[in-house]
């Protein structure tokens, strides 16, 4: 497989950079307070820089016209990805979940009305989404949900509690994964909803994080109410449009997360050279290179499977199960890149944010700590190495969860 870019592919590469860096320049200057700070700057910021790109006509780039995208190739919808995350990720954060995962999602499985409707909005920063999966005793296993949501004349009575979902404290609108049969076995007895963010009986509680940042949320559901109409597919069909959420989670970050990888590899790099050890500067150390060699190789491999999930995207419409190998990748070597930061930085490394001794401003430290959820968010790396066994490689299930199963 070839995965060099064309003469025209580059030379949008190239529009886009030098269209993006203005963009940002001049987005800073209006926001400047930090988003852990102030979250509702760092929501504006997100809705303006989503308008903008839209504005450029550079959101969904590969959506078809009739659901208000520019109607281009996928491919560069791909170099805008891999664009973005290396030059502005904080920018793009509180529409990761939105144009990352529920638009692919709509745009697959939805009505036409749905994304007719739904689609424009997500693309021109309207409506920030969030998902409701995890929940206290249904993380990876999200067919432990206990959510119920109960048909009571043209609406569904939602109740129970959801986990661990990013940007709810901004979201419009929500994709919420419920029980409405508890009758059937487990996986047959969930289905999807499109639920109302402002709607009554919903309370959203931030969760601080170990990096401080506020992202992360709980969402408490009483009593609400959402119209029949606002399900995707049928009832009892959640597990396949959930399974297909979390497949585009998986896969569309692929090409993003390299990106994002590499930006960190030319930090610590660049770091190497002006740190030093025993007055020499770290990266004339061979150990040292050999570390940062290895975590080249790491992005490199990381990349190019990020390429070869979007060549199965573009022919099959849907990621496959090999999206899953992805996450396994990025999510582990994102532990090891920021682990050898941090083992280079020495005695820095203890030094956070807001001291004048910190390195780069604390950026490796946050990072760093990020990182530690990277293994469990999206599914866990044990989830992922039992999908890649059973339906890449063929391998029979495990004696405890056939049984279970």
């Amino acid at each position: 497989m070839d995965f060099r870019f064309t003469d025209e592919q580059e030379a949008f590469r190239k529009e886009f950079t030098t269209w993006l860096n203005t963009t940002v320049e001049e987005i800073n200057k209006i926001y400047s307070p930090e988003f852990a700070e102030n979250p509702e700057s760092w929501e504006a910021e997100g809705r303006d820089f989503q308008r903008r790109l839209y504005d450029a006509g550079y959101s969904g780039r590969h959506y078809p016209k009739e659901y208000g995208g520019p109607g281009g190739p996928l491919e560069e919808e791909m170099i805008i990805l891999e664009t973005l995350e290396a030059i502005c990720p904080k920018n793009r954060m509180p529409f990761f979940t939105t144009m990352g995962l529920i638009a692919p999602t709509f745009l697959a499985c939805g009505t036409e009305e749905q994304k007719k409707h739904f689609l424009p909005r997500m693309l021109d920063g309207t409506h920030i989404w969030c998902q409701g999966f995890s929940e206290p005793n249904a993380g990876s296993d999200v067919v432990n949900i206990a959510t119920r949501a109960i048909r009571k004349g043209d609406c569904y009575i939602v109740n129970g509690q959801k986990v661990w979902s990013s940007y709810s404290h901004m979201a419009d609108y929500a994709v919420m994964v419920v029980r409405t049969d508890p009758n059937v076995p487990k996986h047959k007895g969930l289905s999807y909803l499109i639920m109302d963010m402002k709607a009554t009986g919903i309370e959203v509680r931030p969760i601080v994080q170990i990096n401080g940042d506020r992202n992360f949320c709980e969402i408490f559901l009483e009593d609400v109410e959402v119209p029949r109409n606002m399900i995707i597919g049928k009832e009892g069909e959640g597990w396949k449009f959930a399974l297909a959420t979390m497949a585009f989670e998986r896969a569309m970050g692929d090409v993003a997360k390299a990106s994002f990888h590499s930006m960190l590899l030319e930090k610590m790099f660049e770091r190497s050279r002006n740190l030093k050890r025993s007055g020499r500067a770290l990266i004339t150390d061979p150990r040292v290179r050999q570390q940062l060699a290895q975590c080249w190789i790491e992005v490199v491999v990381l990349k190019s499977h990020g390429y070869r999930n979007f060549n199965n995207l573009m022919e099959r419409g849907v990621p496959g199960p090999e999206s899953s190998i992805g996450k396994l990748l990025w999510s582990e070597m994102y532990q090891r890149l920021t682990e050898t930061d941090m083992q280079l930085q020495g005695l820095f490394s203890q030094v956070m944010k807001g001291s004048r001794c910190a390195v780069d401003d604390g950026y490796g430290q946050n990072v760093f700590l990020h990182s530690k959820g990277s293994t469990i968010a999206a599914g866990t790396s044990e989830i992922q190495r039992n999908i890649i066994s059973e339906r890449i490689l063929g391998l029979p299930k495990d004696a405890t969860r056939a049984k279970k199963d």
